[in-house]
């Protein structure tokens, strides 16, 4: 046997373990990632229950959960800000016809079933509580009307200085006003933040919703 042979030979042992730890690498950190949302929509439904929720008190007793899409890691994206030099000002309808003022502050792109996709991020004016996410990003899909909430859904960041986020839709959330009690205002997703892609993740709509209409 050669000495490169030799090396080669030694070295395999090595190799195996190297590529079965590059494979194995996603599958258990795509596993972590599902308990996490798993546990996180736990707590949430037990909020929804117990706490002050949007959610009327006579659907209480028999609420079950929300209702979700299955976690889908493929829908979680790292993405940068691309942040514009002068932010508009923009004026977002809600359903009540109130109006919510702010800034186009920047924008998302990133790709879904091969398909590029942007989504305009904005900054509201009364979102200035210390500590809450400041980034507001309202959109629909496919599913709007469909499996999810027909007005939209929500996804929140907390601005950082790195410019880098974590867009994950399996973190969408329905607005407040999608339950059924009244007495909550919420913002409209603009028409530049219909995607036109399925988002097969996060919150489906409310499944004791249609009672309420």
């Amino acid at each position: 046997m050669h000495r490169l042979e030799k090396l080669l030979w030694a070295a395999w042992p090595l190799l195996i373990l190297t590529i079965f730890a590059a494979c194995s690498a996603r599958p258990n950190e795509d596993s972590e990632f599902k308990r996490s949302v798993l546990r996180a929509r736990r707590e949430r439904d037990q909020v929804f229950k117990s706490g002050d929720s949007p959610i009327p008190e006579e659907d209480k007793a028999r609420f079950q959960g929300l209702a979700y899409f299955d976690v889908n890691p493929g829908l979680r994206f790292k993405v940068k800000l691309n942040r514009y030099p002068n932010p508009q000002n923009i004026r977002l309808g809600t359903n009540t016809g109130e109006i919510r003022s702010g800034l186009r502050y920047g924008y998302f792109e990133f790709q879904v079933s091969g398909k590029t996709c942007r989504l305009q991020v904005y900054r509201l004016d009364d979102a200035q509580d210390a500590g809450a996410p400041n980034l507001f990003i309202p959109f629909r899909d496919v599913t709007s009307g469909k499996e999810s909430y027909g007005s939209g859904r929500y996804l929140d960041l907390h601005e950082n200085t790195s410019g880098m986020y974590e867009l994950d839709f399996n973190q969408a959330y329905n607005p407040s006003c999608a339950y059924g009690r009244g007495g909550y205002s919420c913002p409209i997703p603009p028409a530049e933040n219909t995607l036109p892609v399925l988002i097969a993740a996060g919150e489906k709509a409310y499944p004791l919703a249609r009672e309420h209409h």
